[in-house]
């Protein structure tokens, strides 16, 4: 079982940056994919970025490519997510999930494949 507490979220002006950052409680947070998602008003809960136990295989949606960056420190129990250059259209609802990684080519990236969420920070950006 773990925890997950978001924080960083908050206004900014379209072209600035936010890190959002996810504090895991419970054990073996070294164990687990971490991923990061978002939801906006009216749409679908979607994919933005994940990283892997070690931080070694990373995933991030076309969207935010060369935008955000996904990191993680396991000595803090902390996944990050660096967002840069923000548009209007990364106004959401950011969460963060962990799973379990059991692969060793693929990083966990799908809702459906994450068994633990945290509750959500509100990120909006002004256009």
């Amino acid at each position: 079982q773990v925890q997950l507490v978001e924080s960083g979220g908050g206004l900014v002006q379209a072209g600035g940056s936010l890190r959002l950052s996810c504090a895991a409680s419970g054990r073996s947070f070294s164990s687990y994919a971490m991923g990061w998602f978002r939801q906006a008003p009216g749409k679908e809960r979607e994919s933005v970025a994940a990283i892997s136990w070690s931080g070694g295989k990373t995933y991030y949606a076309d969207s935010v490519k060369g935008r955000f960056t996904v990191s993680r420190d396991n000595t803090k129990n902390t996944v990050y997510l660096q967002m840069n250059n923000l548009k209007p259209e990364d106004t959401a609802v950011y969460y963060c999930a962990a799973v379990t990684d059991y692969y060793s080519h693929y990083v966990a990236h799908l809702l459906y494949e994450y068994d633990y969420w945290g509750q959500g920070t509100q990120v909006t950006v002004s256009s």
